[in-house]
Order: structure tokens, then C-alpha cells, then sequence
């Protein structure tokens, strides 16, 4: 699993000219799943993302957690993540997971940080044409990638 941070002031995402969520101050989530991904890659990835210390202490240093903030957090799925630029300049996305895959874990992702946090997560539309707006705070952006753990 590949997830694109970002420290967001807010967010929200519509979808067929329909506002499906918007959030407050917290964290924006693109996240795309790849073949062989795998529950394990979910645990890490939802544990991982609560726990960043990526939002100001009261000194100015990026000590605090969306959990220690209380911020709100929105997930996107996003396939193109996945993408390959190896050959050429027309991305592959070969080895994104298939929807029977990518589906149950990314919702899988989503529940589990819900319940990391405590409250719920807000969602786009898997697979849907969506159009994600976002005020990306500091800016902070993070790329997190379950299978090399960093």
C-alpha cells in the first residue's frame, strides 16, 4: 500500500457535482493498494498514519498526532498511485490490486483507522470520478509505502 499524506487546514471531495465529505484542520489520505498487498499492510500503514507526529506542539515543532489533535481524516482511494514510469512516458498500472482486492482493503484501511482514532473517517467513492480539493497546511506532505516500512 502507497499513501500520500497531507497536513490539510480542510478538504472535502465531490463527486458527480455532489459534495460527498469535507473535513476541518486533520489529515488528507490518497491511498492505492497494490497486488500482494495484504491485512498485515493495512495494520502498519493505519498505525503508522495515526501516530505521525506531523502537526505542532505549542513551541512550533512537529510533535503532535492526528490522534493527539483530534483532526479529522479523509481517505481517497487512488490506483494511480501504483503507477510504474519505468518504460516510456505512459504509466502502467500493472500491479495496482484488482477491485476484488483493492476494495475490502481499502475499506479494511479505513475502518481500522476509524478505530484507531475513535471517530469516524471521511470517505471518497472507490473508483468514482472525484474532485478532491484540499488546503494543504505548512504544506506537509508525506509518501509512506507499506513494503518498505520507513
Amino acid at each position: 500500500m502507497r499513501a500520500v499524506i497531507q497536513r490539510v487546514s480542510s478538504a472535502s471531495v465531490v463527486i458527480h457535482e455532489a459534495t460527498k465529505a469535507q473535513i476541518g484542520p486533520g489529515l488528507l489520505i490518497l491511498l492505492g493498494v497494490a497486488e500482494g498487498d495484504t491485512a498485515a499492510d493495512v495494520a502498519w500503514l493505519a498505525a503508522k498514519t495515526a501516530a505521525l507526529r506531523i502537526f505542532p506542539d505549542a513551541e512550533g515543532r512537529m510533535n503532535r498526532s492526528v490522534v493527539d489533535t483530534g483532526g479529522e481524516v479523509m481517505v481517497i482511494s487512488q490506483f494511480t498511485l501504483i503507477a510504474s514510469t519505468r518504460k516510456g512516458t505512459r504509466p502502467s498500472f500493472n500491479d495496482a490490486a484488482k477491485p476484488e482486492i483493492a476494495v475490502p482493503l481499502y475499506e479494511s484501511f479505513v475502518t481500522t483507522l476509524a478505530q484507531i482514532l475513535g471517530r469516524p473517517v471521511a470517505t471518497g467513492e472507490f473508483g468514482a470520478d472525484m474532485q478532491v480539493s484540499l488546503v494543504n497546511d505548512g504544506p506537509v506532505t508525506l509518501v509512506i509505502d507499506s513494503r518498505q516500512r520507513e
